[in-house]
């Protein structure tokens, strides 16, 4: 969306037909309200605009739910903007910390300000682009009274009468639509600035999971997040926000049910140990926070292989921190053989987990050219050199 769009769709009349056209599910129904709008006299620009913003609030709604029909977007804001659960979640931790003022420095469509607004912090969110600080201000408007709006640079944001900042940096080239990552260098406002700002004062920045870990730090508390089996952010936590002997956590998060695991400093793996009756895989935010040790030792089990992220046990114990799978047999690694294998048990539905190995699990399924009414889970990995392949099922 561009800004003759945005002034064409923030109109009574615009925003009306918005409404009117509603969910839009496919790219047939796209072209066909398309054609039906132009043909009513409707503008390009209103018409791209409506059609644009009735897809974006389909595919939003994995991340807000029905707050999604009546929000604004970018393709870029939806795509960075933080999951409206996790934006509660780090607004409780601000709560908690008795903070009531917010500086939202790069609010993006306003997703974690909504969250913070929703618990009664004020919030003060500023953009660096004036078309997403707009559709922030539209986002953002049921909390007039607790947000204001601003269209800056973070750098150049007086902070007076602020508790504490929540600081999204822009990671990603300019632009509303097709966007690509940039390195840390490049960021807006750069990552030096950010760690300036949060020795000063207390905050919280978001930042992907993958940050380089030799960047982070030792005063800061560093937070990976995980929403329904995918690792989606790691925040860092300053001041008062960060806790007490806490610098590793990673935060498991299924539905409305919320798990934590918290430490000083990186846990040590445990030792490798031969194959047992489960493997556990760790969740993502467990391995990025390297707490691994941590639920190794709480399920009794060690290491598969040294270095891979598979864990190994006799015991019938699981954790909201793995994902456990009972082992029924060990297979051929050749593929051929495997497929074989698969085919003889009636294996028709097949999940594959791969760790340590070249493998593509499409292309691999495509070949097995399985059939049969059994389902199962194949683990594929590798101790040392020798290549394994296990059949399990989901605990």
């Amino acid at each position: 969306m561009d800004t003759r769009e945005l002034t064409a769709l923030l109109t009574p009349d615009g925003l009306r037909l918005l409404d009117e056209v509603g969910r839009i599910e496919s790219t047939d129904d796209a072209a066909r309200t398309v054609s039906r709008l132009r043909a009513a006299g409707h503008s390009p620009d209103l018409v791209s605009a409506v059609v644009g913003q009735a897809r974006l609030r389909v595919r939003a709604t994995t991340k807000f739910g029905p707050f999604a029909e009546r929000m604004l977007f970018t393709r870029a804001g939806l795509e960075q903007a933080t999951r409206l659960s996790i934006a509660a979640r780090h607004a409780g931790r601000f709560r908690a910390a008795g903070i009531t003022r917010v500086a939202d420095l790069g609010c993006g469509i306003g997703g974690d300000a909504l969250g913070m607004a929703g618990l009664g912090i004020r919030v003060r969110a500023v953009d660096a682009d004036e078309v997403t600080a707009a559709i922030a201000a539209y986002n953002l408007a049921p909390f007039e009274d607790a947000v204001t709006v601003e269209h800056a640079r973070a750098e150049d944001v007086d902070l007076e009468g602020t508790d504490a900042v929540w600081l999204d940096p822009a990671r990603r080239t300019a632009g509303h639509s097709e966007t690509r990552q940039v390195s840390s260098a490049e960021w807006s406002p750069s990552l030096d600035w950010v760690f300036a700002l949060l020795k000063e004062r207390p905050g919280g920045v978001k930042l992907g999971p993958g940050f380089d870990r030799d960047q982070i730090p030792d005063d800061l508390e560093a937070q990976w997040i995980s929403a329904d089996g995918s690792t989606i952010e790691l925040v860092l936590w300053s001041g008062a926000l960060a806790r007490e002997d806490v610098r590793r956590a990673a935060l498991v998060v299924r539905g409305d049910e919320a798990w934590e695991l918290t430490a000083s400093a990186d846990s040590p793996d445990v030792e490798p140990r031969e194959l047992g009756e489960f493997v556990h895989e760790p969740d993502g935010a467990v391995i990025r926070a390297r707490l691994i040790g941590e639920v190794a030792r709480a399920l009794d089990a060690g290491m598969l292989a040294p270095g891979i992220a598979y864990l190994t046990s006799d015991a019938a114990l699981t954790s909201p921190f793995v994902s456990s799978f009972r082992v029924r047999e060990q297979l051929p690694a050749d593929p051929k053989k495997l497929a074989q294998a698969l085919r003889a048990r009636g294996i028709g539905t097949l999940e594959i987990k791969k760790r340590g190995v070249d493998v593509d699990p499409a292309m691999l399924r495509k070949k097995m050219s399985l059939r049969g009414d059994e389902a199962a889970t194949l683990i594929l990995t590798r101790i040392g050199s020798k290549r394994l392949a296990l059949l399990a099922d989901r605990v």
